[in-house]
């Protein structure tokens, strides 16, 4: 249970950070003020999150680190990227938005994330992992490029440093000779901490001036010597750091390493960051944090309070009982992957760094043979999905849906061209709210579809979801459920792990005139309109393949076929069914009903949808829209249904 007591619920005071309402305010400050301007930042951050939930622990971690980059470096002019986002709260604080914090992750209100579109300091749009060193190096190459001498930083950390893209930059960029820094935020979430005093005394050594001109000054008289004199001397170099720091990685890769170095000395951050900040070429500073730090649950429990729900203030009234909890779809999956687990032991679980997410906490604990959390890495997963699959294993990668966009080719090239045995149980698809379109599921019906030899699927509810999952678990070859985030519409759970017939839906409803074609999530507002349409409805259930029979039972009986899918209507469910009639040479009104060709801000869900349509009120207009269009002016059943 989490711990919310000492979290303030009114605004704190902070006369200081009151006054800095710019990075420019910050440099004005005395430095010997930094130490209170960080105790204020963090209380203002416990309290603007209590109060709109959102992503916790890591921007706790970081609020020496912010205060520090933003007093040495001159943003917005020297670039700070931060990885994934989750640890820029403190640094939108700093840079004049300290106020509408109270609105992040609102329609309206500040993204989750950092975003271009809205502040001059966000230099780089992130939500994924893993993507700040190659943004960061391509700003310091176009700095070089451009004659200027702005700065160029990387702050990555919270598991990212462990995607494979990272280090794919990190070889990259030593080779171009540009000159970068690496903030390696280290806080257990990713590598482990090298403590003592002997390092951190290296480390303020490593950053030195003194250090630093001993060093290039020795480069230039050993370049004289012979080849193999010249190696046995940076190899001692080296392995001398590799002593006391785990940097000899980062200086094969051609960085030179600092570090590590406290992320919560305030002197100590500042005076590293000013002599890293005039050395050349490529480096690399790695930095202790504690995520959660100054909130003492949260540096507990870092995977915990990594985000929070908004907290009410508002004590409960005596006796009264909370409303029953329906299970959300991602408690849906982890109940069925442990049942099926126990059925069938050829069963492996695969998750990139989401496994409280995607519901495989029991699992883990249960099985903790036949899972595997593969940190942020979405790729390998796949892949290591097919290599597993190779031997006659079952494994189940459980993805959100804007991540598995991320393994596009591996799932194109190893798992689906080998038509391998490999469930896909895509979490998060269609909209996914307050954290805005860089985690949208809105995609992958349309690059699912398109791949041969997939088996998709787009469960209506919880039992659907169940039955779904089991069919694609034994099913022969690749195939993938998706999923929306949070709970459903509360349907009875069938404790059996049946299946059902690939590539056939069921029809819901009996009606006229209107067949409402529903895919996943869809089917619940499309079943609340078509009573005022008097319209049928079908819960297609697959993608692909699409239950042909049932398609053209309802072509046949009805003057006006309506797709709708939580999913873009470019190359989606509807598209298919389109193509299918096309191709039967059937000229039948079609209505593709779905998420429109534009990113779509967050908010909240059922916000959201309403605002494109996909509640059962939207569903109901834009069909009744289209008949008045179809037959203007025709009496009967159709102009009624229309009025």
């Amino acid at each position: 249970m989490k711990l919310f007591q000492d979290i303030p619920v009114s605004r704190p005071h902070t006369p200081l950070l009151d006054r800095v309402d710019s990075p420019h305010d910050l440099r004005a400050l005395d430095e010997a003020e930094l130490r209170q301007l960080a105790d204020e930042l963090r209380e203002y951050l416990l309290y603007a999150v209590g109060r709109t939930g959102g992503h916790f622990g890591a921007g706790l971690g970081v609020v020496e680190l912010s205060v520090a980059l933003h007093y040495v470096f001159d943003t917005p002019r020297d670039r700070l990227v931060w990885d994934v986002g989750h640890q820029s709260y403190p640094h939108k604080i700093l840079t004049g938005r300290r106020e509408e914090m109270l609105t992040i992750r609102q329609a309206g209100g500040l993204a989750a994330f950092n975003n271009r579109a809205e502040s001059e300091y966000d230099c780089f749009g992130v939500g994924h992992s893993s993507t700040s060193i190659s943004a960061a190096l391509g700003m310091a190459l176009a700095a070089r490029a451009q004659g200027g001498n702005r700065k160029a930083v990387a702050i990555i950390g919270d598991g990212a440093m462990t995607a494979g893209m990272a280090f794919e930059a990190l070889n990259h960029a030593a080779h171009t000779g540009a000159d970068l820094l690496v903030i390696l935020n280290d806080n257990q979430m990713s590598i482990s901490r090298n403590e003592g005093g002997l390092a951190s005394a290296f480390a303020r050594l490593w950053a030195s001036p003194l250090y630093n001109n001993v060093r290039e000054g020795g480069k230039r008289v050993l370049s004289r010597l012979p080849g193999p004199a010249l190696a046995i001397a940076r190899r001692t170099e080296e392995h001398m750091k590799g002593m006391v720091a785990p940097g000899t990685l980062f200086e094969e890769l051609g960085f030179n390493y600092i570090g590590p170095v406290d992320g919560h000395d305030l002197p100590l951050l500042v005076g590293t960051l000013r002599n890293v900040s005039e050395l050349k070429g490529a480096q690399l500073l790695h930095v202790l944090t504690v995520k959660g730090k100054g909130f003492a649950p949260a540096e507990r429990d870092p995977v915990g309070y990594h985000a929070i729900d908004k907290i009410d203030p508002s004590p409960r009234v005596a006796g009264t009982r909370p409303r029953p909890v329906r299970p959300k779809y991602q408690e849906v999956f982890g109940s069925w992957l442990c049942e099926m687990a126990e059925r069938d032991r050829r069963l492996v679980g695969i998750t990139p760094a989401m496994c409280e997410g995607s519901g495989m906490a029991a699992f883990a604990q249960r099985f903790p043979e036949r899972f595997h959390d593969v940190a942020i890495a979405e790729q390998h997963a796949v892949t290591l999905a097919a290599g597993l699959a190779c031997e006659t294993m079952k494994p189940v990668v459980a993805i959100y849906s804007t991540f598995l966009q991320r393994a596009y080719d591996q799932l194109i090239h190893d798992v689906a061209l080998q038509n391998l045995d490999v469930l896909f149980a895509i979490d998060r698809a269609g909209l996914v709210g307050e954290d805005g379109p860089t985690h949208a599921g809105s995609f992958d019906l349309s690059y699912l579809r398109c791949v041969p030899n997939m088996l998709v699927m787009a469960p209506s509810d919880e039992n659907e979801t169940r039955l779904l999952l089991s069919t694609g678990f034994v099913h022969q070859g690749p195939a993938a459920v998706r999923y929306p985030r949070g709970q459903g519409p509360g349907a009875t759970l069938d404790p059996e792990l049946d299946t059902v017939p690939i590539g056939k839906g069921v029809l819901r409803r009996h009606g006229r005139e209107v067949a409402l074609l529903a895919f996943g999530s869809m089917v619940t507002p499309a079943l609340a309109a078509s009573a005022a349409l008097d319209a049928s409805v079908a819960d297609m259930r697959f993608v692909k393949p699409l239950d042909e029979e049932l398609i053209l039972e309802l072509a046949a009986s009805h003057a006006l076929l309506v797709t709708v899918e939580e999913n873009v209507v470019a190359g989606g469910a509807g598209s298919a069914v389109g193509e299918f009639l096309a191709d039967r040479g059937i000229t039948l009104p079609v209505l593709m009903l779905g998420l429109p060709d534009r990113f779509l801000e967050h908010g909240k869900p059922a916000t959201m949808l309403q605002a494109v349509g996909l509640d059962a009120a939207g569903i109901e207009a834009a069909v009744r829209e289209r008949l008045a269009a179809l037959h203007p002016a025709l009496p009967g059943p159709v102009a009624q249904a229309s009025a």
